[in-house]
């Protein structure tokens, strides 16, 4: 008798937990589903019926009109550029960085980590008034390198790349040097490959940080042609195509921009989640 009730605990427990994650995941992902749902609808439909999940009728409307009134190319190819640049510097300079502070020893290493952990404490907010005078003082307002240098570096990606790095074994850089590998050779060819999982996981932050950036784009450009899928989305929103929700149209930018993130996670994911795993338990 004691062993079945345990087994009906057991079982009960179970089946509570998977119903409150069921549940929250459906909290979750009906924002969404409303989202994909008025893009489908059209304007009266989506005015009158926002939380309905179902269109009636049915109408791509919004999405022709992203794609016939709207700059979604031009945004498009702005964003695809800019994250690219981005992802790819700090892919590169925050593992160089990362694994400097966490193998080289120098002189102020650990005022130069504890200076990075305070770069994480700031809220970017704050940064946007300065960003803004140094990017206008060095002539590079309103610029494609104005989007893409001051996000180039990363002190999250910093972080994650220096705990990663600390829990390499220090025995396979040394069979590296002892076969004669300078510091740059044993980094590259050595110890970069071992870290794949923080490498994907750091390119998967990188790319959604870049692709969904909208703060920066506020006080680094100000032309419509340099205007990235977040910038060009927020104006679609602000009422620039005239009167009226439109929410279909609004609606359907957002989708098309959710997509490729949406891509990356899930192929990345169980990368990510292992990267993730073994930068918390080294930290």
């Amino acid at each position: 008798m004691t062993v079945k009730r345990r087994d009906s605990r057991s079982l009960a427990s179970t089946f509570a937990g998977y119903f409150v994650l069921v549940f929250f995941a459906l909290v979750f992902l009906y924002p969404f589903v409303i989202q994909v749902a008025n893009s489908f609808k059209t304007e009266p439909d989506a005015a009158a019926n926002a939380l309905s999940p179902v269109p009636h009728p049915f109408s791509t409307g919004g999405y022709e009109k992203v794609f016939l009134n709207t700059d979604l190319p031009l945004w498009l190819g702005n964003s695809v550029l800019v994250t690219i640049l981005v992802t790819a510097g700090r892919v590169l300079l925050c593992s160089m960085a990362g694994y400097a502070l966490a193998r080289i020893r120098f002189r102020g290493r650990k005022a130069l980590f504890s200076a990075v952990i305070g770069v994480m404490a700031v809220p970017p907010v704050v940064l946007f008034v300065p960003k803004f005078l140094v990017l206008n003082q060095f002539g590079l307002y309103d610029s494609y390198t104005a989007l893409v240098l001051p996000l180039i570096v990363d002190a999250a990606g910093v972080f994650i790349m220096k705990q990663f790095f600390e829990s390499v074994p220090v025995s396979v850089e040394e069979a590296a040097r002892i076969d004669g590998a300078g510091v740059w050779r044993t980094f590259w060819s050595v110890v970069l490959p071992m870290a794949r999982p923080a490498l994907i996981t750091l390119t998967i932050i990188s790319f959604q940080g870049s692709w969904n950036e909208f703060a920066h784009t506020l006080v680094a450009v100000q032309s419509p042609e340099l205007f990235t899928l977040p910038r060009g989305i927020a104006d679609l929103v602000s009422g620039s195509l005239g009167k009226g929700t439109q929410y279909p149209l609004k609606l359907g930018a957002a989708v098309l921009a959710t997509i490729p993130v949406a891509v990356i996670f899930v192929v990345f994911q169980r990368y990510f989640v292992r990267g993730a795993n073994e930068g918390a338990e080294k930290g």
